[in-house]
Order: C-alpha cells, then structure tokens, then sequence
C-alpha cells in the first residue's frame, strides 16, 4: 500500500505544517493529522486548506514514531492511490450517535469491502460503549472491523475533539472507513494480562453504567474484593492497577477493565463499562516483552510485505512501559516491523468492545 509519513517537532505550527506535508505528495487519496493540542485547531485549517477535497480527519495525541514518544509532535500520515476511502464524523455521543449512522451506512455500502482489505480507523471523545455499538450497526453487515482510540492528553479545562476535513467536533468521532486495493489490513489485540492464580471468579452485582462504577461484586463492595485478591490496602489500590487491572472474562476472551478512583463504599470507578452479572476477575501481569516479541514476529508472517502499522497503546500500559524504562524499545520494535505511527489512547476501541490496557494494531500490506 502506498503509505508516506511526515513529522515535524518545530515548535511553530506554520513551519510544521510545511514538513508534514513535504512527504504527502500531490495527490493523496487520504491524510490522518496527528499534533499538540496547541497546533491541532490551526494545523487543521492549513492542512485542510493545502488540500482541499482530500478526505483529513486527526486529532491530539502523543505520539510514536521510532524510537520516540512525544506530545509535541506533528504527524500527517499520507494514504495513495491505492486507498479506497470514505470518511465521516458521529456527532453527540453522549446524547444521540445514531443520528449519523445513515450516512455511515451510505459510506460503508460506497466503499464494497472485501476480505481483510478494510478497516474503520477512529479517534473519539467518549461514550466509548455507545460508539461502538452505533458503529457496529453500520459496520457489522460489511464485516469491517473497528480499530481506534479514546483521545488522551486534554489539558485541564479544555475540550477534547475529534477533527474532520479541518473542522473541529466536540462529543464525537471522526472515522475514516479504508480499503487496500493492492493487498490486505489485518488488526492485532495485545493483552500482556491473565487471571490470577489462586483467586476466583466474581459476579458484578450492583454497578452504575453512567459513571462506569462497578458497586459491589458478589454481593461486596468491589474495592473490598480486589484488595482482599490483590493483596493492597485500598491506598494502594489505584497504583496497582497497572500490573492487576479488573479482567471481564466473556467465554474464552478477556477484556480489561482499569479502575481509576475508590466511590463511595468503596465502589470503583473504572474506564470500561461493567455491566451487571458480568463476570470479573483481578489480573496479573505477564512477561510483557516476550508477549510483544511474539506480536511482532506473527505480523510478519502473517504479512508478506508491511506497508505501515497503525496502533493505539493504553496510557496505562504506556505508563508501565515508561516506568519500567521499556518505552523506547516497544516503540523502536514496533519500527523495526515496518514504517509505524503510534499513539497514546485513554481506551481502544476494538472490533464490538472498549477496552483497556492493551495494544491494538492495523497493518497494511
């Protein structure tokens, strides 16, 4: 696939703007604008005025790209012609995302996804669980899977955005539905977790969907229980979750779960939705870095060519990674691959879940 990356790290948004767009050739067929915050709404109008009919959608982020992770850099990502693409926005997420989903279904029926060759690339605000249950009424039929990321990094008191052909859109998603007519895209789910050993299982029995707060499990306040598995005193509760984050355990597949504060009577207040009767578990970290290796070594074969890899890494795990002085080698391995862009996500969005603590990946032949 015909992928062409330019970066910048000038301090000055104009002369940004200048070096992205150097390495997007004349004629793209799709740009994704990664940036600062501070450069987002300004490099916006001028990529979107450099190229205007060019289907653009970006937003915030840290960013990686080879070795280095920043939230000072400027990244365009230029698709050729080889990419068949429909772009769009969901707007109101808190309140109303299925009044966009009848132009998503236009999109998708315009866009005559085959076999692993598309893929529906997404930056949102929040309400992630919502999103992507509308999304997947648009997608579902066309088997087209979501890959994406919960925008991370919003300064105190600012408004978090997703942008769309140089406009900028609060409460919402800006989505990019993307065929490779030259080869396949394959996704890749990353959980460096298992269940720990010598603790059960527990049953969700009270929760509060609204503010994602899990009440009590089995009956008992879920601070209480994840403290009595994880063997932390509730001071350290929320500091241990980056090595024993909630697992919610649907048949053979788990889904992480990362609490983030104690509620009151000591129910936790999580990242990721828990529905009642849900079954939880505390997990454990595993070997991280023999995990990665073994990501990376079934991409390439089961790629024969790697034209570029998009992924989204949790903030917790980049947390982990940085704690533990392995930022830089996660993010230089994923480079060693093929030509990567990464970003830094408050939660990623994975085919029909909202997930926490884990790596998702598209690769483009």
């Amino acid at each position: 696939m015909q992928v062409a990356i330019g970066t910048s790290l000038s301090a000055d948004v104009n002369s940004a703007v200048s070096e992205v767009t150097a390495k997007a050739g004349s004629n793209p067929n799709l740009l994704i604008l990664l940036s600062s915050y501070d450069h987002l709404e300004e490099a916006s109008k001028l990529v979107a005025n450099k190229y205007p009919g060019v289907p653009l959608i970006g937003t915030f982020a840290t960013s990686y790209y080879g070795s280095d992770a920043s939230d000072k850099r400027m990244i365009l990502v230029s698709f050729g012609s080889d990419a068949e693409v429909e772009v769009g926005i969901l707007r109101d997420l808190s309140t109303a995302p299925l009044i966009d989903i009848a132009d998503m279904e236009d999109k998708v029926n315009r866009i005559h996804a085959g076999n692993e060759d598309t893929i529906c690339l997404e930056f949102c605000t929040n309400d992630e669980e919502r999103l992507v249950t509308s999304m997947n009424v648009a997608l579902e039929h066309a088997n087209i899977p979501i890959l994406g990321g919960t925008i991370f990094g919003t300064p105190e008191g600012k408004q978090s955005y997703a942008m769309l052909n140089g406009v900028l859109y609060p409460d919402a998603c800006c989505y990019a539905l993307i065929k490779n007519k030259s080869g396949k895209i394959r996704t890749y789910s990353e959980l460096i977790y298992k269940p720990m050993e010598g603790v059960g299982h527990h049953i969700a029995t009270s929760v509060n969907l609204a503010n994602k707060e899990l009440i009590t499990l089995d009956g008992k306040p879920a601070a209480d229980v994840y403290c009595q598995d994880a063997g932390v005193s509730q001071s350290e509760l929320t500091g241990n979750v980056l090595t024993n984050p909630l697992g919610r355990i649907i048949g053979d597949e788990i889904f992480i779960a990362s609490p983030y504060e104690i509620g009151k009577g000591g129910s936790l207040i999580n990242y990721k939705r828990i529905n009642e009767n849900d079954t939880i578990q505390v997990m454990d970290l595993m070997d991280y870095e023999s995990i990665g290796d073994e990501t990376r070594r079934t991409i390439k074969s089961e790629n024969s060519r790697v034209s570029f890899m998009f992924s989204v890494n949790c903030i917790y795990r980049h947390l982990l990674f940085t704690n533990r002085g392995y930022l830089s080698t996660f993010a230089g391995s994923m480079a060693n691959v093929g030509p990567h862009v990464g970003v830094v996500g408050g939660g990623e969005q994975y085919k029909k879940q909202h997930i926490n603590q884990t790596m998702v990946c598209a690769v483009f032949e």
